[in-house]
């Protein structure tokens, strides 16, 4: 579940350096028991599976955002804010899990080369093989290796916007030149191919043409609901809130009974 949490924010959310002492996080999610229940495996038996988070809600330095998972009419879910915009963007900040920022954006001393350059991505230091999602839809427009960058994929996303991934131990066949990939789909794995010092992913957004910072760019916004759809979502999202406040109610009478 904490997993599927900071997936479910992380398009807005650094969990390296936005969290900070007195933050805090609600969650709502369904269960799934083998019951009925007895003496040994409780009132509802085993616990079998969670289910997804149906509701989140992070306070960062007293700002909250809530997130509800809503299935729209085309039969996507999503998990979209009490406005009815997406939590999810058009890229991803960070398109790898579990990963270490080991070098930001800006001018460095480069680490083989000894003199001080730009660099023009951020650095992911991962294990050899952890996999690398491409940011967002698009169509692979290079893959291979290339000089410095190792093996490497770059991805346009549409007129403005590209993504590349650098260092990789290995491509997918998947993200060969001129494939269309999804976004969250795996395009290789992590690797210390070409000039590195050691296994991590390079990650680059070009915006225009221009290279920026993954961790500063204002990422295009993803879905947002309008009409009959936000209708709909704010029904759901009502009848949710209102379990999510039975809920809490059980919680405080329960401590209160102890």
């Amino acid at each position: 579940m904490l997993a599927e949490l900071i997936r479910a924010y992380s398009w807005d959310v650094d969990f390296q350096r936005d969290i900070r002492a007195g933050d805090r996080f609600e969650v709502m999610y369904e269960r799934f028991f083998d019951g009925p229940g007895d003496d040994k495996r409780g009132d509802k038996g085993w616990l079998v599976y969670s289910g997804p988070i149906l509701y989140a809600a992070l306070t960062l330095s007293g700002k909250r955002y809530p997130i509800y998972l809503h299935a729209t009419k085309d039969g996507d879910s999503d998990y979209f804010d009490d406005r009815g915009q997406s939590a999810r963007k058009a890229l991803m900040r960070t398109p790898i899990d579990g990963a270490r920022l080991s070098s930001g954006f800006g001018r460095r001393r480069h680490p083989i080369l000894g003199y001080t350059k730009l660099h023009r991505g951020v650095d992911f230091a991962a294990p050899r093989g952890t996999p690398i999602y491409a940011a967002g839809n698009g169509v692979v427009v290079r893959s291979g290796r290339n000089g410095a960058y190792g093996n490497y994929v770059r991805i346009r996303h549409n007129g403005r916007y590209s993504t590349a991934y650098a260092h990789m131990r290995a491509i997918n066949k998947s993200a060969r030149r001129g494939k269309r990939v999804k976004q969250g789909q795996i395009i290789g794995t992590v690797g210390s191919t070409g000039r590195s010092t050691g296994p991590h992913l390079h990650y680059e957004i070009l915006a225009g043409g221009v290279r920026t910072n993954p961790m500063k760019v204002k990422m295009p916004s993803g879905r947002r609901l309008k009409g009959e759809a936000l209708e709909n979502f704010q029904v759901a999202r009502a009848v949710i809130d209102e379990k999510f406040a039975a809920l809490e109610t059980e919680t405080k009478v329960a401590e209160a009974g102890k």
